[in-house]
């Protein structure tokens, strides 16, 4: 009887790292959304991502061109990561939700979230 009941709970550990595993794969793909300024205007963003295991790469592709993404985390659904202006690194931070993603930044004191949806 102990030996089912360490079995059944091994498989279930098991299960559930694979799962998790596979939500964090989910990430990896082109995210599109827009940027709400403080003035209304909305800009355009995407971002590629790749995530490999607990670690995200991948890049933000704006009107200005495109971003390196750097110190990308994955820890389940949240993540975060570093994009640079000039010499002024932006802090984000993300939580994936299947099949959209939001991302909050900091820039400068101005907080901006961003939705976005996987690209077709």
């Amino acid at each position: 009887m102990m030996k089912k009941f360490f079995t059944t709970t091994t498989l279930f550990l098991c299960s559930v790292i694979i799962c998790l595993a596979a939500i964090a794969a989910d990430l990896t793909g082109k995210w599109t959304g827009n940027v709400k300024t403080q003035d209304g205007q909305e800009i355009p963003v995407s971002y590629v991502f790749k995530a490999d295991g607990n670690t995200l790469t991948g890049a933000m592709q704006s009107p200005q061109g495109e971003i390196p993404i750097t110190d990308g985390k994955i820890d389940g659904n949240n993540f975060s990561f570093k994009v640079s202006f000039g010499d002024t690194p932006i802090a984000n931070t993300g939580k994936f939700y299947g099949d959209s993603i939001g991302v909050d930044s900091d820039f400068g004191g101005m907080k901006f979230h961003i939705s976005l949806k996987r690209a077709k």
